[in-house]
């Protein structure tokens, strides 16, 4: 029986050597050709080879290299300008061919020799050229867009370019799948994006054909929804392939297709497809990404017909969210629950993939703000303007705004709620490494980030529900986790302003007096509130990474400051914490070495303010630590250029003396590292700019001080308040207003504090000093310190720690504090320079998931972020047997900084 099967049987393995495979490596007829024989016939039978040849994506990013088609497109272009439009016509063919798709055979021995059989015997194989279709497409369109750059006259002439023929030539459009159609839309502001048909008086009627890059785009959506191919055959309504239903249960749907590994792999190929088209934006520098515009993503986000983009968009959607609750049985996902089982099993688990993949584009979708697709601004006003999307700007922005259902809500929340807590059970695990990370949390972040931003019912939801305090704990705990990794510095970027996002609703504010439910790993855990769980997080991320998360500081410290009026019954260990932010702010060598620091000091202090306003005696633990510390905040009061520098020269005398009586041990809060080290980020700067305008000079922050006074003298009605207040402020510290200016002396010492070529001056100093928030601290000191020392030094011999907490749990300023001023929660803005930032982020973590296992971007000039490309380690020969042609030529490991 066997004797008979022809010798090609070997090929469909992939196991032994190829001839045809190795020959088109070799041979003239082979890639070669593409570069040293100009102007290829369309209808040369060259073309065939890229069809039939390959089996799996492997074999064309193994067998076709990005220096292969750099060279093409250099010495012979025509030939690329012929590839893909050879290419391309043979999918748009394939899609609408009767035997497209292939039928699915059973997994079964003798099934699986039969397909063999047919693939030895040169049987056509629809399915396979299809698939072959959209790979060489992934291969080649990055080289394109790498070459072009900011330019696109390749693109426009081979993908964009329409043609206008008379409509009575007998010409007429197969099929409707390849007509785009907008129900916003009656005409196009670029050439990229619409297909309008128009008329000329008193000459034959014209007829627009749609552009090779348009009838790709509806072809990749056909693909997606394609009975036989991505969907059952089940649902296949009588002769119609293209179903477009949503393909999980969920959002917009009550009805589950059912799982199926094969149709799981071909949305990957598509959808990897649609991702290599979306990335012409990352080879334009971050200057030019929003006024040149990528032609791809911007026709998907603004010309895809609503019907599309909703089934789309839920499909996606529900993918995501059902992840965790997937009852596909595979070896893979049975696998995945063995402990080190990452380390035996190296095949890939088609669902995973899915999923990572379905995030990787929802999130390329709901990010892009490009040129036209910038979500549209309504108001004037500089403070009440807001901005949101349109169905003509980003169709997916705004319908993901328009959610309103609570089931809806309550599904997505549970979806990305079951998402992080996997990746925190894998943290818990008492064996270490045991389980792999859920590779797609970034994404995952990213896409609730995108949720509460565009959706203001959602966030209402989530902020209303309980849930709200394990979001926080997710966040937080991974952000913990990730904190020591320099490559996940953008990441936790991400999770500050996410959580200055939250901490600005007044409604979370209330909810962190709840305990925190979820299982923190005991490294991180704490006792007491979701606050003191937060504060704790926001403390270790700043004094345990020797300075290099300085950027993240503000997020952080005003996120702190927008919940400080809700803090209760904070622990000893969350107040000591805050104390301990505090003193290592007011450190002189910190606050002179750059010119943004004094702020976080101001934030800070705004927290002690918040708490003595509000909760003044439900927090006896924060005011205690307040009052040890009033050495430090008396001497913020009198702070100078001069006591700073001295101070800071007494610190280096007294290092120098522990060292030479060999102990190098200082008694610091927080490490004098954590608070020196690290560059000033750009986006750091802007953030503290967009809280507070720049300060020029000192008279205009004494002057908006007085003036914030005097405001506050208004409020009081009443003789009685009056005559309080005045007594209240006799009791307030004393402002040094200096004239002092820097002399030489103090001008050439403060140069070597400062960093990165700031030198703190005199004058300089004045202007933060004197609007520091230090009265409202310092007028509780005042009243709190005597009878403290009081209680200590008389009669009652009061000692313990524990009865002078009790004494100021019972304390009451009401008559001597001035009156609590309104809330003003700095809320998180989006600036050009932080969309540009988050594009980047996105991309860069789509870019590394693309490097393993076929690097798709690899090898090529990314522009929009920067590649540090490190030591590449081995990786064993192993996994499923598709992949042993691509693992033999696999690329070096690289990674976006």
């Amino acid at each position: 029986m066997f004797a008979k099967l022809p010798l090609k049987l070997t090929a469909p393995f992939g196991l032994l050597t190829d001839e045809a495979k190795l020959a088109f490596r070799s041979k003239p007829n082979g890639i070669s050709k593409l570069i040293s024989t100009r102007h290829i016939p369309e209808n040369d039978s060259y073309w065939d080879q890229y069809f039939t040849l390959f089996d799996t994506p492997s074999d064309v990013f193994s067998l076709i290299s990005p220096h292969d088609i750099r060279r093409a497109f250099l010495d012979a272009p025509e030939n690329v300008a012929t590839l893909v439009r050879v290419v391309a016509s043979r999918l748009f063919n394939l899609v609408s061919d009767h035997t497209f798709p292939a039928q699915q055979t059973t997994t079964s021995v003798t099934s699986y020799a039969s397909s063999l059989i047919k693939a030895a015997t040169s049987e056509r194989n629809a399915t396979k050229e299809v698939l072959n279709c959209i790979r060489v497409l992934q291969r080649v369109l990055p080289v394109v867009f790498e070459v072009e750059g900011e330019s696109n006259a390749f693109e426009l002439e081979v993908l964009w370019k329409k043609v206008q023929i008379d409509q009575d030539d007998g010409y007429h459009v197969d099929g409707p799948q390849f007509v785009i159609e907008d129900e916003d839309d009656d005409r196009s502001e670029h050439g990229e994006a619409a297909s309008p048909q128009s008329t000329e008086p008193n000459t034959k009627t014209k007829q627009t054909l749609p552009s090779l890059g348009e009838k790709l785009f509806s072809c990749i959506m056909d693909l997606l929804f394609c009975c036989g191919f991505t969907l059952p055959t089940k649902i296949q309504v009588d002769h119609y392939k293209i179903n477009y239903v949503i393909w999980e249960k969920g959002v917009g749907s009550t009805v589950d297709t059912g799982p199926n590994a094969q149709y799981d792999s071909n949305k990957i190929e598509v959808l990897r497809l649609l991702l290599v088209l979306f990335s012409r934006q990352i080879y334009v520098s971050p200057a030019s990404l929003f006024i040149k515009p990528s032609f791809y993503t911007l026709h998907m986000v603004r010309k895809t017909p609503r019907r599309d983009v909703l089934t789309l968009l839920c499909s996606l959607l529900n993918t995501i969210l059902n992840s965790s609750t997937s009852n596909n049985l595979t070896i893979a996902s049975v696998a995945g629950k063995v402990p080190y089982n990452h380390l035996v099993f190296k095949g890939e688990d088609s669902r995973i993939a899915l999923v990572g993949m379905c995030l990787q584009v929802l999130c390329a979708l709901l990010d892009f703000q490009s040129g036209p697709a910038k979500d549209a601004v309504s108001g004037n006003d500089e403070n009440t303007s807001t901005s949101m999307p349109t169905a003509q700007t980003n169709a997916f922005r705004y319908f993901i705004a328009k959610l309103h259902r609570t089931q809806d809500f309550a599904f997505i929340l549970d979806g990305i709620s079951s998402i992080l807590n996997q990746q925190l059970a894998i943290s818990n695990i008492l064996l270490p490494g045991s389980r792999k990370s859920v590779p797609y949390i970034p994404e995952t972040i990213i896409l609730f980030w995108k949720m509460i931003e565009l959706n203001k019912k959602f966030r209402a939801y989530v902020l209303d529900s309980d849930k709200v305090v394990d979001v926080l704990a997710y966040l937080f705990s991974y952000g913990l986790e990730i904190k020591d990794k320099p490559q996940q510095l953008g990441l936790c970027r991400a999770l500050s302003y996410i959580i200055q996002t939250l901490s600005a609703e007044p409604a979370f504010g209330n909810k962190l007096c709840l305990p925190v439910k979820i299982a923190i790993p005991a490294k991180w855990s704490t006792p007491g509130t979701a606050a003191d769980f937060m504060i704790t997080s926001i403390y270790s991320m700043m004094a345990t990474t020797s300075g290099t998360m300085s950027s993240l500081y503000p997020a952080l410290i005003i996120a702190l400051s927008n919940v400080a009026p809700y803090f209760k019954n904070l622990s000893i260990v969350s107040s000591n914490r805050l104390i301990q932010l505090f003193t290592a702010f007011a450190n002189p060598r910190f606050l002179l070495s750059d010119e943004s620091h004094p702020r976080l000091l101001f934030f800070i202090l705004e927290v002690f303010n918040s708490v003595i306003f509000h909760h003044l005696s439900d927090n006896p633990n924060l005011l205690y630590a307040i009052i040890t510390a009033h050495q430090t905040l008396q001497d913020l009061g009198t702070f100078t250029l001069a006591s700073g520098l001295r101070e800071i020269k007494h610190a280096e005398f007294a290092k120098e003396e522990r060292t030479r009586q060999g102990d190098p041990n200082r008694k610091l809060n927080l490490r004098e590292a954590d608070i020196e080290a690290g560059d000033v980020q750009a986006e750091k700067a802007r953030l503290l700019l967009n809280e507070s305008h720049r300060i020029v000079a000192r008279s205009e922050r004494v002057e908006s001080f007085r003036e914030g006074a005097a405001e506050d003298e208004d409020e009081e009605n009443t003789s009685i308040l009056a005559s309080k207040s005045e007594k209240a402020r006799g009791k307030m510290r004393e402002r040094s207003v200096s004239s002092e200016t820097t002399s030489s002396a103090e001008l050439l010492a403060s140069a070597g504090v400062g960093r990165n070529g700031f030198v703190p001056t005199q004058e300089w100093v004045a202007s933060w000093q004197q609007g520091l928030p230090l009265d409202t601290v310092m007028l509780v000191i005042s009243e709190l310190l005597p009878k403290i020392q009081r209680l200590q030094g008389g009669g009652q011999k009061v000692t313990s720690t524990g009865e002078i907490i009790d004494f100021l749990r019972s304390v009451s300023l009401v008559g001597v504090l001035p009156p609590a001023p309104p809330l003003h929660p700095r809320k998180f803005t989006w600036s050009d320079a932080s969309m540009v930032w988050l594009t980047s982020l996105i991309w860069g973590e789509i870019y590394v998931h693309g490097m393993s296992p076929l690097g798709i971007w690899s090898s090529t000039n990314v522009r929009l972020f920067f590649v540090k490309h490190t030591n590449s380690q081995p990786r064993q020969i192993a996994g499923t047997m598709s992949h042993v042609v691509g693992e033999l030529f696999s690329q070096a490991r690289q990674r976006p900084e």
